[in-house]
C-alpha cells in the first residue's frame, strides 16, 4: 500500500530545468533525480556552458540531456520541446530557472539593457510555458515551477527591469493557473531569499577589526532566521511542488527566505552575534548577473 512519501515521488517524469549548467538549476535538477525522476533535461545559452553542466551531471551520477538553447528564441524552445517528446516522451515537470539581473539605476538604464532582462526573466518562463503546455494538455498532467524572487514583491534600488519582471513573473504563474488548471497541470513558483553562495561569501566574510560585514548585518537583521539560505533549503519545495503531493496547489508563490517578508527588521546594532549560525556546505550558485 502506498504510504504518503509516494506522493513525494517523481518515478517515471522528465523534467527539464531552464539554464541548469550549474547553481540553483543544478541543485533543482539533482534534488529531481533523488526523488525518482526518469530524465533530467536541461540547457543553457551556449556549448561551453552545456558542458559544464554535464560534465557536473556525470560526477553526481546523472545521466542528463544537455542542448544548447535561449529560452528567449521560440523556434529553439519548440525544437527542444519536440526533441525531448521524441526520445523521452514529452515533459513533465518545467522548471523556469534561466534569468539574469542588471544591477543598474533606472535613470541610466538603456531601453535595450530593459529589454534583455525582461525578455531573459519574463518572456522566456511565457515561450517555455507556451512550448509544453500543449503536451502536459494532452496527457491531462503538468507541473510548471517559475522562479520567482522576493523582487515579485518588494522593490530596490537599481533592480527595476529584474523587479519588473518577478513582478510579472508572479501574475504570469497565476494565469497559467487559471487558464490550465482545469487540464491537472499546476503552476506555482519559488522565491528564494539571501542565499549564501561562492559569489557572496565576501559579504559574509568577518571584517579586518573582527566586526560583522555591514551587509551581513543587515540581512541577518531583516531575517527572523539570523542565517543566509542554502541550495538545500530551497531543493525540498522543489521536489514538493514538482510531484503528486502538491496537485491541489496552484498560482501560488511560495518564499522561502528565512521570513523576510513577514518581518519589518530590527535595529542591526541590536543583533546579538552569538545567536548566529554559520552556512556550511555552501554550493555554486549561479549568480543571475553579466
Amino acid at each position: 500500500m502506498a504510504g504518503i512519501l509516494d506522493e513525494f515521488r517523481l518515478d517515471g517524469k522528465v523534467c527539464w530545468v531552464t539554464g541548469a549548467s550549474y547553481g540553483l538549476g543544478l541543485a533543482y535538477a539533482k534534488a529531481f533525480h533523488e526523488a525518482g525522476a526518469k530524465k533530467i533535461v536541461f540547457n543553457d545559452i551556449n556549448q561551453d556552458l552545456v558542458d559544464r553542466g554535464l560534465a557536473a551531471y556525470k560526477e553526481a551520477g546523472i545521466d542528463a540531456y544537455g542542448v544548447v538553447c535561449d529560452v528567449t528564441n521560440e523556434d529553439q524552445v519548440n525544437a527542444l520541446v519536440k526533441d525531448v517528446e521524441e526520445k523521452f516522451g514529452g515533459v513533465d515537470i518545467l522548471v523556469n530557472n534561466a534569468g539574469i539581473i542588471k544591477r543598474i539605476p533606472m535613470v541610466e538604464m538603456t531601453k535595450a539593457q530593459w529589454d534583455q532582462v525582461i525578455s531573459v526573466d519574463l518572456t522566456g518562463p511565457f515561450v517555455c510555458s507556451k512550448a509544453v503546455l500543449p503536451g502536459m494538455i494532452k496527457k491531462g498532467y503538468g507541473k510548471i515551477i517559475n522562479a520567482c524572487s522576493m523582487m515579485s514583491e518588494l522593490g530596490r534600488e537599481t533592480v527595476s527591469a529584474y523587479a519588473a519582471a518577478k513582478g510579472g513573473l508572479k501574475m504570469l504563474t497565476r494565469n497559467i493557473c487559471s487558464e490550465y488548471g482545469q487540464y491537472n497541470i499546476q503552476c506555482n513558483a519559488i522565491g528564494p531569499g539571501y542565499i549564501a553562495t561562492p559569489q557572496t561569501a565576501p559579504l559574509r566574510e568577518k571584517q579586518p577589526d573582527g566586526s560583522m560585514h555591514p551587509f551581513d548585518r543587515f540581512i541577518r537583521s531583516k531575517t527572523p532566521a539570523q542565517r543566509w539560505g542554502t541550495t538545500k533549503d530551497l531543493q525540498g519545495l522543489a521536489v514538493f511542488l514538482a510531484s503528486p503531493a502538491s496537485d491541489f496547489i496552484n498560482g501560488q508563490v511560495v518564499y522561502i527566505d528565512g521570513g523576510i517578508l513577514a518581518y519589518i527588521g530590527q535595529d542591526p546594532s541590536q543583533l546579538d552575534e552569538s545567536k548566529f549560525k554559520d552556512v556550511t556546505g555552501v554550493e555554486d550558485v549561479k549568480v543571475n548577473d553579466d
